[in-house]
């Protein structure tokens, strides 16, 4: 892809321009910037870190997916939430964040360094194939070595993801990481996190009959502690903690100046109709960082601007996005957690994929989950193992449906987990103004990619029987 390798060129050489200025506020990894010659890896990894946020929270995949899903709809200009063409590029993923951590990849200050580069690129590959589907990945990130890669299918980057989260788990040893904002370099630490990244992947490839023996290994894999194990705690949890100044937390920025989004009605019946005291953190009346009063008065899903505005003048403490002290400058945007990876687990032995044992079936699995999804909300894990047994007993219907409550804010997640078991069940929106009036299934490719890259993405179009915003990525099995 022509426009990928051009892009790449600029990213680079503007980061060189720059030097590290703008990562002061996460720590001094460059101590004489306007000297910089070739790129520092410990400045790269931070510069990546300090950007992953956006990828969990108001980044266009995760924002239009927490739209698709239902946790949030637009209260101003109806438009994603009305299911407007989704022809998004992700171009600037490759440029940006995937080609820095190939720099790092390339210069090999260490081995660890380098394992990290690769863990975080897989979590980016990841989220970039979930919301198109095909997209370049075994060609990408070459350079002038290959300006117009293919794209490889889903199938073959899922497993690519898999086998190089697992080569790099194997390969760590005792040398440094430099400039790691998120982990302070802890090896135990970045082996959990990738040991979850590999859960996750694989439990989204469980409609995939083909590839059941495939997932089914990584999963266990994933949970041996023998391998490092899982994320299983809240304090574990992958997590960007903003310094606020310069770095201001990506939700404080979502009310900057605007109120363009709302916790959406869907939820908010959902969780009264458990008495889910989670709600007191997930919706706040007002706007203002800092806030502590709640609201569980979510705004209709997907209407048009005069009726949605209509209802927010009419309902001025409607819910906006997380209670005001989960907004901010210094607050955090949280990318994988202990409650996201039980609940997976849970699932996984509701597959069969792995063998109960005294501590490990899909109920104890299933409370785990929940009560350190309390714990994250800031109620007590107690609590809500308590609120799971009330739930009854676990099926997947139930599991899905907690697993997208647990994961909010992070519209990525939930997209992926409604995509691929049709729970919550959904209704479109009513003012939905696309041709077929369904929920979208993937973004749609830019012209651009047609302009530059021609041949391959024609041939993907084709493997993947079309480029709609109803196309299906090759793990979507919803309804």
């Amino acid at each position: 892809m022509k426009k990928i390798y051009l892009y790449t060129l600029a990213g680079a050489f503007a980061f060189l321009g720059a030097g590290c200025n703008k990562l002061k506020d996460f720590g001094d990894v460059n101590n004489n910037p306007a000297a910089t010659v070739t790129p520092i890896p410990s400045a790269l990894l931070s510069n990546v870190e300090a950007n992953l946020g956006g990828y969990a929270s108001t980044g266009t995949e995760a924002i239009s997916g927490g739209q698709y899903a239902q946790y949030f709809t637009e209260t101003q200009y109806s438009g994603t939430s009305l299911y407007n063409l989704p022809q998004n590029g992700f171009t600037g993923n490759y440029a940006g964040n995937l080609n820095n951590l190939q720099l790092i990849i390339n210069q090999n200050p260490s081995k660890n360094m380098v394992n990290v580069a690769k863990i975080l690129q897989q979590y980016i590959f990841w989220i970039v194939t979930d919301s198109w589907g095909d997209v370049p990945y075994s060609d990408a990130l070459k350079g002038a070595a290959n300006i117009l890669p293919k794209y490889d299918s889903q199938e073959t980057i899922y497993k690519g993801i898999l086998t190089t989260l697992t080569t790099a788990i194997n390969s760590f040893d005792s040398s440094p990481i430099s400039g790691d904002i998120i982990y302070g370099g802890d090896v135990a630490s970045w082996k959990r996190m990738a040991n979850s990244l590999k859960l996750l992947v694989a439990i989204q490839m469980s409609k995939v009959t083909s590839s059941s023996s495939i997932a089914s290994a990584a999963t266990n894999e994933a949970i041996n502690p023998a391998n490092g194990g899982v994320i299983t705690t809240t304090d574990q949890n992958f997590k960007l903690q903003y310094p606020g100044g310069n770095y201001k937390s990506a939700w404080w920025n979502l009310y900057n100046g605007r109120k363009d989004f709302a916790e959406s009605k869907t939820l908010t019946d959902y969780t009264a109709s458990t008495s889910d005291p989670r709600q007191a953190a997930f919706g706040g009346e007002s706007e203002q960082a800092g806030n502590v009063t709640t609201s569980n008065i979510g705004v209709p899903y997907g209407l048009a601007r005069l009726a949605v505005t209509s209802f927010t003048d009419a309902n001025p403490k409607w819910a906006r996005v997380l209670r005001g002290d989960f907004r901010l400058e210094n607050g955090s945007v949280t990318l994988i957690t202990a409650a996201e990876v039980w609940l997976a687990r849970a699932e996984a032995v509701n597959l069969g994929w792995i063998t109960p044992t005294t501590s490990e079936t899909v109920a104890i699995d299933f409370q785990n989950g929940i009560g350190e999804s309390f714990v994250q909300w800031g109620l007590t894990s107690a609590a809500g193992k308590t609120f799971a047994q009330g739930l009854g007993t676990p099926n997947i219907q139930l599991i899905s449906t907690q697993r997208w409550v647990a994961s909010y804010p992070d519209g990525h997640m939930a997209w992926d987990i409604w995509r691929k078991s049709g729970y919550p069940v959904l209704t479109p929106a009513p003012d939905a103004t696309n041709a077929s009036k369904q929920i979208v299934r993937r973004f749609v490719y830019a012209t651009s990619e047609y302009n530059t890259n021609g041949a391959n993405v024609n041939t993907a179009v084709a493997r993947m029987g079309g480029d709609t915003q109803d196309t299906r990525v090759w793990w979507d099995g919803g309804k």
